[in-house]
């Protein structure tokens, strides 16, 4: 079944949200807020993986 590229464009957003509270959460040392956002970063990148997008650029935790 294709992934629609609604889905990708979604998933694309949410990565980047979920990357941005990572780093802000990392620099306010806040290990259980980073530990839980690292949890959906992990589901977000595998379902970017699956649907083919490129992450090299994209990446900015690189985890």
């Amino acid at each position: 079944m294709p992934i629609s590229l609604e889905i990708v464009k979604t998933a694309i957003d949410d990565f980047a949200k979920v990357q941005r509270r990572m780093i802000l959460a990392k620099k306010e040392n806040a290990p259980e807020t980073y530990a839980d956002l690292k949890e959906e970063y992990i589901s977000l990148k595998a379902l970017l993986n699956i649907a083919g997008v490129n992450l090299n650029e994209l990446d900015k935790i690189k985890e």
